[in-house]
């Protein structure tokens, strides 16, 4: 800035102090030459229409539409946070019990019972050995990794994965189906990893071959297990997924794999790489706090469904 500028400051600061030096004096500043008219059009059309045979606007065509250009209508939805290139996926649950689940999960993050491990459980299904039909490139100064978009498929694993909330850790086996049968092999997993005299807390999803008869037959069987059911289109309540996603980023979509057991062998040492410096995934929303969020959903989602 000027030299001018700092000594109208400084001697502002020396007459009116603080209370009012982060406040600019009224009719300072360049003066908008968007009619407010225009700004309003703009808004309007943004948050209640869409262009003819398209599904959202772009700069281009609302600066057509209404008649200024594409950098003015870029800095009026800055302005007001509209973003309509963007779109976010959502789902609110019509479970009957989504209170009940809700309560009883969130409590096991909040507050774990006394001489028990809390576990987030979930299978990865069918996850593919993808091979690249041609060699990728390395990266190099000026040009990024590269690798083909097409690829060949090698067959598919499945990955049985549970989340100790408290330490991080993950117990993992990749099986070839997701059946009730390789669901109990799973168990028999983690009851061999979780010390005796340790209740075994399971948060998991409804999918049917968790609550297969069999199934039912091991718990009873072995009573220290408990498990905790989230409601149905709520998998954000798992904290497994968490690390699905992570393992997908870091480890899945740009590795090359040649068969099955090369993904396998990938995934197992991506697990025991976690497994050596694990960090847990910390919950902080509170059950009041995420049903308030729900019941503001559903206000919104009414009001949407009778527009």
């Amino acid at each position: 800035m000027t030299a001018m500028t700092v000594r109208s400051w400084r001697t502002r600061f020396e007459t009116q102090g603080l209370t009012k030096f982060a406040k600019v004096a009224p009719g300072r500043g360049r003066k908008s030459t968007i009619p407010q008219e225009v700004v309003e059009e703009i808004v309007h059309l943004t948050q209640n229409s869409t262009p003819e045979g398209e599904t959202h606007w772009s700069t281009r065509t609302m600066a057509k539409r209404v008649g200024v250009s594409k950098d003015t209508v870029q800095r009026v939805w800055s302005a007001r946070g509209l973003k309509p290139h963007l779109v976010k996926t959502f789902k609110l649950s019509n479970d009957p019990r989504f209170e009940e689940k809700l309560i009883d999960v969130v409590g096991l993050y909040l507050n774990p019972p006394e001489r028990a491990v809390v576990l987030c459980m979930d299978e990865k299904s069918s996850v593919q050995a993808l091979d690249r039909t041609q060699a990728s490139l390395p990266l190099v100064k000026g040009r990024a990794a590269t690798m083909t978009h097409d690829y060949k498929r090698h067959g598919t694993t499945t990955l049985f994965a549970a989340l100790d909330v408290l330490t991080g850790k993950v117990i993992g086996s990749c099986l070839p189906k997701h059946r009730h049968s390789e669901f109990l092999k799973f168990f028999n997993i983690i009851d061999g990893e979780v010390p005796r005299g340790l209740e075994v807390h399971l948060i998991l999803d409804n999918y049917a071959t968790h609550k297969h008869p069999n199934v039912q037959a091991w718990l009873e069987k072995h009573p220290r297990f408990h498990l905790h059911f989230t409601p149905t289109s709520s998998s954000w309540l798992n904290l497994v997924e968490r690390w699905f996603r992570e393992l997908t980023e870091k480890a899945l979509r740009r590795g090359v794999f040649h068969s099955v057991p090369d993904l396998i062998a990938s995934i197992e040492a991506y697990l025991d790489a976690h497994n050596d410096a694990p960090k847990p995934f910390i919950w902080t929303a509170t059950a009041d706090d995420i049903l308030a969020r729900i019941a503001r959903g559903r206000v919104a989602l009414q009001a949407a469904t009778q527009n």
